[in-house]
């Protein structure tokens, strides 16, 4: 099995716990955010109330993560969901900048990624002398195999490990939801299918031909 195939599968296990749920967060905060001064002129989205559309806006001009932990984030988000012949990969599908949302969106988020994130580097450094975005791609799959895989993680590993679970359920969450991700699945959506008559195997097994068919 390809270290994408194996990642992605662990991923959608863990994610049936992950109780990842942007609207949780957005409920709690709705009536604080309502207090706050609005531009009458903001662009509401489809299917959005007001209220989520500013929100949505101040979230996007605050700024949590600095350049190297973004860099770093982009960096992880790639060894987890790399590209391939199918598709483009994590950073190409936008999840740097969704990371950088949901952990503003959801606060709860934000200490065990930033404690990851440092924990990351100090691995890496005890390691290869250098932060992890510095390291060779080799010496990043060293430290990935000691966190990737939970029922394998020693004791010394388990903070790493658990960082690790939240940013797989973090990138898959925001791959899967992009539309490269979805493209990715072979997800369609509400198609209406095309009727191009009985197929020729069924016509075949009654002895009927196409043109038999009216």
């Amino acid at each position: 099995m390809k270290r994408r195939d194996s990642l992605k599968a662990i991923t959608f296990t863990s994610l049936g716990i992950a109780g990842l749920n942007p609207q949780q967060a957005l409920a709690e905060q709705r009536n604080a955010d309502l207090q706050t001064p609005v531009d009458e002129d903001i662009k509401i989205p489809g299917g959005r109330q007001k209220e989520e559309a500013i929100r949505d806006a101040r979230l996007q001009k605050e700024k949590f993560f600095d350049t190297h932990e973004l860099a770093t984030i982009k960096v992880l988000a790639d060894i987890i969901i790399p590209a391939d012949g199918t598709s483009g990969s994590a950073s190409d599908a936008g999840v740097t900048e969704f990371i950088e949302f949901i952990v503003k969106d959801m606060p709860q988020h934000q200490l065990p990624m930033r404690g990851g994130l440092r924990w990351l580097d100090r691995e890496s450094v005890s390691r290869f002398n250098k932060k992890f975005v510095e390291i060779s791609a080799d010496q990043r799959i060293k430290i990935v195999d000691d966190i990737a895989y939970p029922e394998e993680v020693k004791p010394r590993f388990t903070q790493g490990a658990a960082f690790f679970s939240l940013m797989r359920n973090l990138t898959a969450t925001g791959f899967y939801t992009s539309e490269i991700g979805i493209k990715d699945i072979g997800f369609v959506g509400n198609t209406p299918n095309v009727w191009t008559g009985v197929p020729d195997d069924v016509l075949k097994q009654y002895g009927f031909k196409k043109n038999d068919i009216r």
